[in-house]
C-alpha cells in the first residue's frame, strides 16, 4: 500500500498552500475538492515543479456517502492515508435569525460532521503509517461570534474536538494539530461578501505562512498552531476579558460585514 496525504479543499487559498507545502516535503497526494479544473491545475503545477502526480478526486463532500467513495478510491489504487487534511469548509456573515436556514445548516454538515466523519474514517491507517490529522480550525473559534454565529461555533467545534482527539489518540501514535488561523486574504473572504477594505489585514498572514507553520507543527506534533503573533493574542483575550465585552466586540466587527455566504472549496 502506497502512504498518501488527503487534503481537503485544496482547489484554492490554505487548502492549495498545503498542497504546496506537503509536495516540496515529499508526500504524495490526494487532492479533495469539487472544482475539478482547479484541482488539475493545481496538480499539473505541482508535477511541474517535481513532485509526484497527485490523485486528483472532484469530490463535493457534503454528498451523501462522500467519505466512503473516497476509501473505495483510494483502496482501488491500494492508496493508504498517512496524513489528513481537513480544510474544506465555507463561513456566512450575517445574523442568524436571517440567513437562509438551510445554508447555515449546510455549513455545520461541512465544517462539523464531514471533518469528524474524515478525522475518525482512516485512524487505522494512520496509527500503522505513525501519521496524523492536521485539521483547519480558525482564531474564530476561541471566541463567540455574533454577526457570524453558526460559523464562530463550527470551529469551537473544530477546536474542541480536535484537542480532545489529540489526547485520545496520541498513544496510538497518531499526531493531532489544530490549525487556527486569523484572518487570511483567500477566496474565502471575497466569497463570503466581504470588502476588501473591511478586511483587518493588520492581523493577517499569509495563506502560504499558514501552510508551512501547520505543517510544521503537524510534523512536530504540536497540539495547537496559531499562526502571527497578534493572533496569538487573539485567543488570550477570553481569558481576561468579560463575555459580554468580547460579544460586543465581535459583534461590532462583524456588523460592519457584507451578509453573504461562501461557497465551498
Amino acid at each position: 500500500m502506497t502512504p498518501v496525504t488527503i487534503i481537503t479543499g485544496a482547489s484554492a487559498g490554505i487548502g492549495a498552500e498545503l498542497a504546496r507545502v506537503f509536495a516540496r516535503n515529499g508526500h504524495a497526494l490526494v487532492l479533495v475538492a469539487r472544482r475539478e479544473q482547479r484541482l488539475k491545475e493545481l496538480a499539473a503545477e505541482l508535477v511541474a515543479a517535481g513532485a509526484p502526480e497527485p490523485l486528483v478526486l472532484p469530490v463535493d463532500l457534503a454528498g451523501p456517502g462522500a467519505v466512503e467513495r473516497i476509501g473505495r478510491m483510494l483502496a482501488a489504487r491500494e492508496f493508504e492515508p498517512e496524513y489528513i487534511v481537513n480544510n474544506a469548509g465555507f463561513g456566512l456573515v450575517g445574523r442568524a435569525a436571517t440567513l437562509d436556514r438551510a445554508d447555515q445548516l449546510a455549513m455545520i454538515d461541512l465544517n462539523a460532521r464531514v471533518l469528524t466523519e474524515l478525522s475518525l474514517a482512516f485512524v487505522d491507517s494512520l496509527a500503522r503509517r505513525r501519521g496524523g490529522l492536521l485539521n483547519v480550525a480558525s482564531v474564530a473559534g476561541f471566541l463567540p461570534g455574533p454577526g457570524s454565529a453558526v460559523y464562530y461555533a463550527t470551529k469551537a467545534f473544530v477546536l474542541s474536538f480536535s484537542e480532545a482527539l489529540q489526547y485520545e489518540l496520541k498513544a496510538k501514535g497518531v499526531r493531532v494539530t489544530v490549525l487556527c488561523p486569523g484572518p487570511v486574504e483567500t477566496e474565502f473572504q471575497a466569497r463570503a461578501g466581504i470588502p476588501e477594505s473591511k478586511v483587518p489585514w493588520p492581523l493577517g498572514v499569509s495563506a502560504r505562512q499558514v501552510a508551512e507553520e501547520g505543517y510544521r507543527g503537524l510534523i512536530e506534533g504540536r497540539r495547537l498552531v496559531v499562526p502571527g503573533f497578534p493572533n496569538k493574542i487573539v485567543t488570550f483575550l477570553p481569558r481576561i476579558l468579560p463575555r459580554s465585552l468580547l460579544l460586543a466586540l465581535v459583534g461590532r466587527r462583524q456588523s460592519r460585514r457584507h451578509n453573504s455566504s461562501a461557497p465551498r472549496t
